[in-house]
């Protein structure tokens, strides 16, 4: 059965599914994944966990883009999380920390929408492959998902640090 997962791969959907989960609350209740708190922490976690199990999962018989992503995400994870103490930064280091967790979630989600478009449902699956008009409709609307949300955080930053510092903030 082409859509059959190992308990591995069930394994690592579960955890991821809970990861984005995760994601998307700290998004709504701080406005950015941030590292410090404990969503943040727990986002860090699952997704670590998420890419790792990921590694060993080979539907094709190699290695994938999904596994490059799992790889770029483990790299990118802990500069995002050390971003603020890189004092050649400076004030910069808060955009960049924001824009790299947003990256992570961004990078999560392109194998999750391609494996569940190829895997749903069991029977017919929606896609047949990556190359699918509705894969590639599915990942420019998270292309436009993932610009919203960081121009929107990065906005909602520089105001807020407009306003601790002090100076009138005018977006009209």
């Amino acid at each position: 059965m082409p859509n059959h997962l190992s308990i591995l791969g069930i394994i690592h959907t579960a955890i991821s599914i809970i990861a984005i989960i995760v994601a998307l609350y700290a998004l709504i209740r701080d406005g950015q994944i941030n590292p410090k708190n404990g969503s943040g922490k727990l986002y860090i976690l699952l997704t670590i966990i998420t890419c790792i199990t990921a590694l060993p999962i080979m539907r094709t018989g190699h290695p994938t883009a999904g596994h490059n992503l799992a790889v770029i995400i483990l790299i990118v994870l802990p500069i995002a999380v050390y971003a603020p103490s890189f004092k050649f930064l400076g004030k910069s280091a808060a955009y960049i920390q924001i824009f790299l967790m947003s990256l992570t979630l961004f990078f999560s989600f392109i194998p999750a929408i391609v494996e569940t478009l190829t895997r749903v449902p069991i029977s017919r699956p929606i896609a047949d492959g990556p190359d699918s008009p509705v894969i590639k409709m599915g990942l420019l609307i998270l292309v436009v998902l993932f610009t919203v949300g960081v121009l929107y955080q990065l906005i909602k930053l520089w105001s807020r640090q407009k306003r601790a510092s002090g100076q009138t903030v005018d977006l009209a």
